[in-house]
């Protein structure tokens, strides 16, 4: 093996980003982390905690249901996580290769680390392809059906969260 996919992974990947990039323009503004002012960390290195790189406050009063979760990572049409990430799916045949593995999501991140991650990672890498799931604002190339709407509600942000806290190595 040379480290490189197979022709069909390849293909597949590629086909992956390109179709997530188109999704991240229509990722859709958390009033939580504009309000409480999140704003990128000076100086992030990955895997630390920072004191700014995290939205500490649930989106919603009710608890994230892991279950739910999970199903919104592996559903390609809503959640779309696993375009890019892999993990512990063993039902997925092609996961994605051009993000982190989502495996041990829960031992590298805090609930409200994997939050921000979420709602916007663009907070943390503004170079970054990662799509804001809860984010409205601040957006190019939006389709008029998708102005205005988060891809995410805060309940199924939250049900991520609880999912991916979770995975733990």
């Amino acid at each position: 093996m040379n480290g490189h996919a197979p022709a069909g992974r390849r293909w597949v990947g590629a086909a992956a980003w390109a179709w997530g990039l188109s999704w991240a323009a229509a990722g859709v503004a958390c009033p939580q982390a504009v309000s409480a002012g999140v704003q990128p960390p000076a100086a992030a290195t990955p895997g630390r905690a920072h004191a700014d790189d995290a939205i500490p406050t649930p989106l919603t009063s009710q608890p994230g249901d892991p279950g739910r979760g999970r199903a919104i990572v592996v559903d390609r049409q809503l959640g779309m996580c696993l375009l890019c990430h892999s993990g512990p799916f063993p039902e997925e045949r092609t996961p994605g290769n051009l993000a982190t593995s989502l495996a041990g999501a829960g031992s590298r991140w805090s609930p409200a680390q994997l939050r921000l991650r979420i709602v916007d990672g663009r907070r943390l890498d503004p170079q970054g392809f990662m799509p804001a799931f809860h984010r409205t604002e601040g957006l190019n190339r939006v389709p008029a059906a998708a102005a205005g709407r988060p891809l995410l509600d805060a309940q199924q942000v939250e049900d991520v969260v609880a999912f991916l806290a979770t995975l733990k190595d």
